[in-house]
This record gives structure tokens, C-alpha cells and sequence, in this order.
């Protein structure tokens, strides 16, 4: 009952409410709120802050969410081994990607993973934004840039190349710029990862680093739209080699300032804290790591 009623908590933290755990679980509200006091009994603590419209973790409910997540990971993991044999891979995995890295490479290892491993369902959610890890039950992310969160476990896929580039038919009525202070007169699209503006673009300039800020007619926090617009010839895009080297290949991106080029950006995939991790969470990742473009 223990692991069910953990099961459960597990349920109204992701959801925010005894409501939506109650719909999504198909039980009673009335059935839920025993439950989870059963629960806050057993601990003899207070698990939510509740008011009449939320609730909210307590300190002691953080710490059981991560506790819980890490228990009944090896316990799902332990049946799957007894019922389905050592080496068959079974059970959920969330992940959480960028959205064109997620549209592409992230999306092909997922489609050859589950071929291999039919027993293993993967919930893949895109986004350019924070995620939290842990409250939103995340398995995995992968994310570009350095991570701020010291908790997290982290595996680093490599560093990648941002690369200034614009369609063709932009550059042909615009001009070509020379120098990445040229970038202020010309209509750059810009990205918004979570509250952050990403409007300053910084470049290596001999032995020197420029930064540049950049505006133009089009924002937004959706990388996939945002390299859309640069094929249309809206505008210059700052995005990662991962994302346009298909595009530069073929020719319907031109990469720009090639002599400044930006730093590289790491690469990261982060787990949630915790000593235990899923083999198949494991499986998985190794095989996103295979698949990526070695760089130093």
C-alpha cells in the first residue's frame, strides 16, 4: 500500500492538484485526499501546502519526491528484470529535448530505441526553455549550455559550433555582412530560451571576444520556427551547427562571418539527483551520446 500511496503522491505533485490526480488516476477526490493523508501519517509530516485554489510541496514533500521517483525506479526496474529476463528493457522514460534537436537526431535514436526495446514507452517533450527536472518527472534532458544546477547529475555530448547564417535570398537583397558589428543594420531573429532574451551574440575576433546586439521584426522561443523563418529569408539566425548543417550543405542557408566565428556551446544531457538510475533510462542515453557528431 506504501508504494502505491508513493505511486500516487507521485501523480498529484505532476498534476497540482487532488482534482487532476483524481482524474488522471480515476479515482475519487475523496479517495486521493485519504490516501495522501494515510501517507502524511506514515511520514508524520506535511507533505503539500494546501489552499483553496493550489497546492504546493512542502520541503519534506520536495525531498519524498525525489526519494519516491528514485524507489520506484529500482522497484519498476527490479519487476522488469524477474518478469521479462535481464537483458529486455521495459517501463517509461520521459525526456526532454530542444526542439529542433528533438525533431531530429533526438527523434531518430528514440524511433531505433523502441524498435529494439518494444516494451519500453518514451514520452518525448520539446522545448527551448528551463525544465525543472525533478517536478515536472523528468527522466532526462538534454540541453545546450552549462548548467547552473549543481544537484543535477550531468554528461557532457561534446561543444558545438553556433553558426551565423541566412538564406540566400536574404543576403542577395540585404547585402553580406562583413564584420559581426554589421549585424546591428541588418534583421536578425532572435530566440528566447525560458525569460532569457538571447539577443546578445558574442564573437571571436582575434584575440578578443565582440559581443553584438542584435534585433529584428521576429522573436521567438521555438528553435524549429525560428530556422523556418531564416529558410524563408526573413532574416540572419544564430543557431546551432546541429540544427542548419544540412541547410549550409545544400545551400539553402549560407553560414556568414566564417573569420568570427562564436564560441562553442556545450552540450549536455542532465538526470535528476539520486544514486539509482533505470537501466533503461541508461540504455537509452548511452544511445544518444553514440549518435552524436563527435567534437572535442
Amino acid at each position: 500500500m506504501l508504494l502505491s500511496n508513493l505511486r500516487l503522491f507521485l501523480v498529484i505533485a505532476e498534476k497540482g492538484s487532488l482534482i487532476a490526480a483524481a482524474r488522471e488516476t480515476g479515482l475519487s477526490t475523496t479517495t486521493v485526499s485519504e490516501r495522501l493523508a494515510s501517507l502524511e501519517r506514515h511520514y508524520g509530516v506535511v507533505l503539500f501546502n494546501r489552499t483553496t485554489r493550489s497546492i504546493s510541496l512542502t520541503e519534506e514533500g520536495r525531498v519524498l519526491l525525489e526519494g519516491a521517483k528514485t524507489v520506484l525506479s529500482e522497484v519498476s526496474d527490479l519487476d522488469s528484470r524477474i518478469r521479462y529476463g535481464a537483458e529486455t528493457l521495459s517501463g517509461p522514460i520521459r525526456i526532454s529535448a530542444p526542439i529542433d534537436l528533438g525533431r531530429g537526431l533526438i527523434s531518430e535514436v528514440i524511433s531505433s530505441f523502441t524498435l529494439k526495446n518494444p516494451a519500453v514507452s518514451i514520452e518525448l517533450s520539446l522545448s527551448d526553455g528551463y525544465v525543472d527536472l525533478v517536478g515536472q518527472g523528468f527522466d532526462l534532458a538534454v540541453r545546450f549550455g552549462n548548467v547552473t544546477d549543481t544537484s543535477l547529475r550531468v554528461r557532457s555530448l561534446g561543444h558545438f559550433q553556433r553558426r551565423v547564417c541566412a538564406a540566400p535570398a536574404y543576403l542577395e537583397q540585404h547585402g553580406v555582412p562583413q564584420t559581426p558589428e554589421d549585424l546591428a543594420n541588418h534583421n536578425c531573429l532572435v530566440m528566447r530560451f525560458g525569460g532569457t532574451l538571447d539577443n546578445i551574440w558574442e564573437f571571436n575576433t582575434g584575440p578578443k571576444r565582440v559581443r553584438v546586439t542584435v534585433r529584428g521584426s521576429h522573436v521567438v522561443n521555438d528553435g524549429w520556427l525560428i530556422r523556418k523563418w531564416a529558410l524563408a529569408g526573413r532574416g540572419i539566425v544564430l543557431k546551432s551547427e546541429l540544427d542548419i548543417s544540412e541547410d549550409i550543405q545544400s545551400g539553402t542557408l549560407v553560414s556568414l562571418l566564417e573569420q568570427h566565428l562564436p564560441p562553442p556551446t556545450p552540450l549536455q544531457m542532465m538526470f535528476p539527483p539520486g544514486r539509482a538510475q533505470p537501466r533503461r533510462v541508461a540504455v537509452l542515453a548511452e544511445q544518444i551520446a553514440r549518435a552524436m557528431p563527435k567534437r572535442d
